[in-house]
């Protein structure tokens, strides 16, 4: 089955109330000179990437994210070391040991993030739908929950 057909499968066994997420297993090319993975907007991951960042030198103990999109869709990857995501849509929470760089996390709007366990050297991408936008972002827990009740 392809990595395309897995993505929409996936995401239907996997819908919450608001909101889909999953972990995408993505291309790895095996080569004794070393590794090469690689992600294709609209075919790997669902959505046109526009804006990509990544977190690194995290202290130890630190976390990262805590707060949620009214309408942004991310990717996250483990490039290098591991950290915990974990997610919320107002209902149910799950986190996800991140800690291998051929596969990622996919989820959309109106998903509480919070990102915290950073191993030494770490680094977190993140592929986004869109351009950086303040008002997009819920940053306090009670305004997103309040958000989520009013949509139900």
């Amino acid at each position: 089955m392809s990595v395309e057909i897995n993505i929409q499968k996936s995401l239907k066994e996997n819908q919450t109330n608001i909101q889909q997420y999953r972990l995408i297993d993505l291309p790895k090319i095996t080569d004794p000179r070393g590794n090469l993975t690689f992600i294709e907007a609209n075919r790997h991951i669902p959505f046109e990437i526009k804006r990509v960042f990544y977190l690194y030198d995290v202290p130890i103990g630190e976390e990262r994210a805590g707060h949620a999109h009214r309408e942004l869709q991310q990717f996250v990857v483990a490039i290098s070391g591991s950290f915990d995501v974990k997610i919320n849509d107002g209902y149910q929470e799950k986190k996800y040991h991140m800690n291998c760089s051929h596969y990622g996390l996919y989820f959309g709007s109106m998903i509480w993030c919070k990102i915290e366990n950073f191993s030494l050297g770490a680094v977190c991408m993140v592929l986004a739908s869109d351009f950086y936008d303040e008002s997009d972002y819920y940053r306090n827990y009670k305004d997103f929950i309040k958000a989520i009740k009013d949509r139900s």
